[in-house]
């Protein structure tokens, strides 16, 4: 894991190249690859907001077990669904924007079953 983390890092520009980057209007891969970056990013810090407040309601209820479980299960899956898409671009400068674009669709999607479950 740690190998693929340090991977997608050096797929994605520097912070003090991110800083150039306007995601409204730039269109260059780099920046696009970053945007995708970006927007996954916070599909995931708002997964892990609705965690804490799933998981605790769970484990009060007495399914917070199978429902971590679960989530492991999903990320499990999550991650290799997206890896596989990636995959398909390996090598080449649009990978790393499918595997973001993936990562950040299924996210949000796993966010509104969170919040179906509050």
């Amino acid at each position: 894991m740690r190998h693929l983390i340090c991977a997608l890092a050096m797929l994605v520009p520097s912070v003090g190249a991110a800083q150039q980057f306007d995601c409204a209007r730039d269109q260059t891969q780099m920046a696009l690859n970053w945007c995708a970056s970006q927007d996954w990013a916070v599909a995931d810090a708002e997964l892990n907001r609705l965690w804490r407040i799933v998981k605790p309601r769970a484990d009060a209820a007495g399914w917070g077990q199978s429902l971590l479980t679960e989530q492991r299960a999903w990320l499990k899956t999550r991650d290799a669904r997206c890896e596989a898409e990636r995959d398909r671009y390996a090598g080449g400068s649009i990978a790393p924007l499918v595997y973001y674009s993936c990562m950040e669709e299924m996210t949000l999607r796993r966010n509104d079953d969170f919040r179906a479950m509050r």
